[in-house]
């Protein structure tokens, strides 16, 4: 994937897509921590680079819904988006509102050539709703 995109294959680099892969909406921090059970030097700076570098390289996707730190994911290449839960901040995909193209026909466009869609759904997840968290 590092080479198809034009990026020089480091242990770093290996680590952080691994990390997002295996957490999925995972935070720099968390991030960080699990790259440093591969590598237990690399600096935070090392960590920021590879996580610009893959998602310029669109080999990552930085998510950062409101009130949150950025996160990162996996999913790219699709138009999928997201749901938040208000109390505990899990994040979970959801697929295209009304399944392909179509939910990038915009009211009014604008002038505008869209290409992609950023829908965030606000709510309370299965366990914060069971247990009241408000």
């Amino acid at each position: 994937m590092l080479r198809a995109a034009a990026l020089r294959v480091t242990r770093p680099r290996l680590a952080v897509l691994d990390a997002v892969h295996t957490h999925p909406h995972a935070d720099t921090e968390s991030i960080i921590g699990a790259v440093r059970t591969e590598l237990p030097d690399v600096s935070h700076q090392t960590v920021y680079d590879a996580l610009h570098a893959l998602t310029a390289a669109r080999l990552v996707r930085r998510i950062q819904p409101s009130g949150s730190v950025a996160r990162y994911e996996s999913r790219v290449g699709d138009n999928h988006h997201h749901v938040v839960c208000r109390s505990c901040g899990l994040i979970a995909d959801v697929d295209c509102a009304v399944g392909e193209a179509p939910c990038l026909t915009a009211s009014d466009d604008h002038g505008f050539s869209i290409d992609e869609a950023e829908v965030v759904y606000w709510g309370r997840c299965p366990d914060c709703s069971a247990a009241g968290n408000s």
